[in-house]
């Protein structure tokens, strides 16, 4: 038998089957803790995140970064990288490009929709997306506006785009306000970015013929959550819902306790057997593998392998792991 039909053959053994006209589609979110560059933005407090800075942010840690995040994108695709990973923590342009073609991300032909939003350090949301499972038609950032004075936010991103069905597919990635300064005390900011984010996903309901949406990202609160229950109300379905994050893992770990900070959310109308776009039933998952974790010396049992823990400097990959879910496109 000649090589190339051997290749050919392997694959055809190793590529998961699907029916004839369905297509796979793979979706990623994950909080990438602090991607910045390595310039100075006037115009953001980013000075900790530079070579001079506190966190001493080198070039060659940068690039260690970039090159561990693309580690992870590429892993959790197991048959191919997802079709789409929104992206939390990530600075401006400039990291992702660099980390779409400086590091082995460049042989996927990803591009990127980044949020541009009033976060006091820069950090923004961005969306990877492969085009030819996803084509792009248009996107916007929605700010997220507090009663409280002076209170701001990273934007919403929602970006709508044409799947193999025809069909068009709206996806919004969320940030939400942190527990900085207690739960409860902040509570009030997470609740505000819960009816923006619903009135949006309303209004994409009763815009669409044939409704879709997927929702992800880090909403800093639980699937059971005051908060969280408000989002899904009666069109969507929150696929962390029945998550038990004490008995595996959670997406983020505070102290001894495993927490599912990051979450996955569709429309409910994606949950049937007969939908153009469905779900595959029990796939959604925190994306954990063993090179992800390290041991946890103060709280033992184990932790998610960081950048920085406080000041010290790791190496690893995130404070956070990543949330996957998978989809079959029935091709019209």
């Amino acid at each position: 038998m000649y090589p190339t039909r051997i290749l050919l053959l392997a694959v055809f053994l190793l590529s998961p089957a699907f029916p004839s006209g369905q297509v796979s589609f793979r979706v990623m979110s994950y909080n990438v803790e602090n991607l910045f560059d390595i310039y100075d933005d006037p115009e953001t407090e980013d000075e900790e995140f530079l070579p001079s800075g506190g966190r001493r942010w080198t070039p060659s840690r940068y690039m260690h970064k970039l090159r561990q995040i693309a580690r992870v994108i590429s892993a959790a695709g197991e048959w191919d990288t997802p079709a789409l990973v929104g992206l939390c923590e990530v600075e401006n342009d400039t990291v992702l490009t660099h980390l779409l073609t400086r590091t082995p991300l460049r042989r996927q032909q990803y591009r990127y929709l980044v949020t541009r939003g009033s976060d006091r350090r820069g950090i923004n949301v961005a969306l990877l997306y492969q085009r030819d499972k996803f084509r792009y038609l248009g996107h916007r950032s929605v700010p997220l506006r507090f009663r409280a004075a002076g209170r701001s936010t990273r934007d919403i991103l929602h970006v709508w785009g044409e799947l193999s069905s025809r069909d068009t597919l709206d996806v919004i990635v969320c940030h939400f306000p942190s527990k900085y300064g207690g739960e409860k005390e902040s509570e009030a900011l997470r609740l505000e970015a819960a009816h923006t984010l619903g009135r949006l996903s309303d209004s994409l309901s009763h815009l669409r013929l044939n409704p879709l949406q997927i929702i992800m990202g880090d909403f800093n609160e639980e699937p059971g959550s005051r908060c969280m229950q408000l989002i899904t109300g009666a069109n969507l379905l929150n696929l962390f819902a029945a998550a038990t994050p004490a008995a595996t893992h959670g997406s983020q770990k505070y102290q001894s306790n495993w927490n599912q900070l990051d979450q996955i959310i569709i429309h409910r109308r994606m949950n049937h057997p007969k939908a153009t776009m469905r779900l595959v039933s029990g796939s959604a998952r925190t994306f954990s593998p063993s090179f992800l974790l390290t041991a946890d010396k103060t709280w033992r049992g184990q932790r998610p392998w960081r950048t920085y823990h406080g000041f010290r400097y790791e190496a690893g990959y995130s404070d956070h792991l990543p949330v996957i879910a998978d989809f079959i496109i029935v091709a019209k």
